[in-house]
C-alpha cells in the first residue's frame, strides 16, 4: 500500500497522517447493532501499521464503547496512535437530547475518556458542537486548564462558525477544526475554510461521501427505514436530481480506473495541503481502497468538471450538516 503523507495540526503542532480513521461506525450508532469487535480492532491495528495514526472518536459513540474499543486496540502501542476525542453530546436510548458544555461537565467527561481509553493524555480534545449554551471562552478555557494538568495535549473544535473559530483561537491556540466537507457540501468555503487557513488551523474533513450520496451505489427511492429519509436531500425529486450529478462522478471514476468514493476522498485531500479526509471504516477490506485514494491526482480539466458539476447549491435539499 502507498505511504501515507503527513500534515501539521496548527502552528508548530504535531505531525499526523493526512488520512484519518473515523472509528464511529465500530460502535452502535442510533441504536443499531455493534459491528464485530475483533474485526474493528484488527482494522485499527492494520491502519496503524499502514501509517494512519489519526484515530477519531467521541465519548458518546456507543455510550463509551468506542473509546473502550480503541483502548483495547492500542494497548501496547500507544505511541503509534494520535487520539482525537469529541465530547459534549448527550444521548438517551439512542436519541440525541442535547449538549452539555459546562466546565464541570467537561472536567468529568475527560476523566471518563482517559479511563476508557486506558491512556494518561488525550492528544486532541474538542467539543463536538458549539450551541451557545456556554460561552466559548469558558469551554476553551476549561480545556486549556486540562492541557496544563497534562490530561490533554492539543485543543480542537468541531461544527463551528468562522466567528466562533476566531473567538476560540483567541482564548487558546486551536490545532484542528473538524467539519463536514465534500463535493456535495461546500458551504464552508465561504468563510470557515478561509478563517481556518488564515489562523493556521488544520481541517479534519468528515462525511466525504455526503452520507453515501457520492459513493455511486445509492438508488432512488431509498428504503423506508433508511435514516437518510429525514433529510430532504434524499427525498423525491431532490434525490433524483442529485443522483444525476453523481453520474458525472461515476463516469470520471470509470475513466480513471477507480471508484466514486475514491474520487470523493481525493477531491477533499486536494483542496489544501492542511486538509485531512477523515474516513469511517470498520473493516480491514476498506483500507487499501481508501489509502489508494490519497494517490489520485486530477487534471485541471477534471477538477473544473467536478467543481462546476458540484458547485455550491448544485445539490438540492438539506442535510444534517446544514444547521
Amino acid at each position: 500500500m502507498s505511504k501515507i503523507t503527513k500534515i501539521q495540526l496548527g502552528h508548530n503542532g504535531p505531525m499526523v497522517s493526512k488520512l484519518g480513521l473515523g472509528c464511529m461506525r465500530m460502535s452502535s450508532i442510533w441504536g443499531g447493532s455493534t459491528p464485530d469487535e475483533t474485526e474493528s480492532i484488527a482494522t485499527i491495528n492494520e491502519a496503524l501499521d499502514s501509517g494512519i495514526n489519526f484515530l477519531n472518536t467521541g465519548d458518546f459513540y456507543g455510550a463509551g464503547h468506542n473509546e473502550m474499543l480503541i483502548g483495547k486496540a492500542i494497548k501496547g502501542r500507544r505511541d503509534d496512535a494520535f487520539i482525537s476525542v469529541k465530547f459534549g453530546a448527550i444521548f438517551h436510548n439512542g436519541q440525541w437530547i442535547g449538549m452539555d458544555l459546562r466546565p464541570a461537565a467537561i472536567k468529568n467527561f475527560v476523566n471518563y475518556s482517559l479511563t476508557r481509553l486506558g491512556i494518561e493524555t488525550i492528544d486532541l480534545y474538542q467539543p463536538s458542537r458549539i450551541d451557545n449554551s456556554v460561552p466559548i471562552e469558558d469551554i476553551i478555557g476549561t480545556i486549556a486548564g486540562l492541557v496544563e494538568e497534562g490530561k490533554v495535549r492539543h485543543i480542537g473544535v468541531s461544527e463551528i462558525t468562522a466567528d466562533q473559530l476566531r473567538t476560540a483561537n483567541s482564548v487558546y491556540p486551536i490545532s484542528a477544526l473538524e467539519i463536514g466537507y465534500s463535493l456535495a457540501d461546500r458551504q464552508i468555503e465561504y468563510d470557515l475554510l478561509p478563517a481556518a487557513k488564515e489562523l493556521g488551523i488544520a481541517v479534519i474533513a468528515f462525511a466525504n461521501t455526503a452520507e453515501g450520496l457520492l459513493t455511486g451505489d445509492l438508488k432512488a427511492p431509498i428504503a423506508n427505514n433508511d435514516y437518510r429519509n429525514h433529510f430532504s436531500r434524499f427525498q423525491g425529486e431532490n434525490l433524483i436530481h442529485n443522483l444525476e450529478k453523481v453520474e458525472i462522478l461515476k463516469q470520471m471514476a470509470h475513466s480513471k480506473g477507480c471508484t466514486p468514493t475514491q474520487l470523493a476522498i481525493a477531491w477533499v485531500k486536494e483542496q489544501d495541503k492542511n486538509i485531512m479526509p477523515l474516513v469511517s471504516m470498520s473493516r480491514r477490506s476498506k483500507l487499501p481502497e481508501n489509502i489508494a485514494a490519497m494517490d489520485i491526482v486530477f487534471t485541471q480539466e477534471e477538477m473544473n468538471i467536478l467543481n462546476s458539476t458540484f458547485a455550491i447549491g448544485a445539490i438540492k435539499g438539506s442535510t444534517y450538516l446544514q444547521r
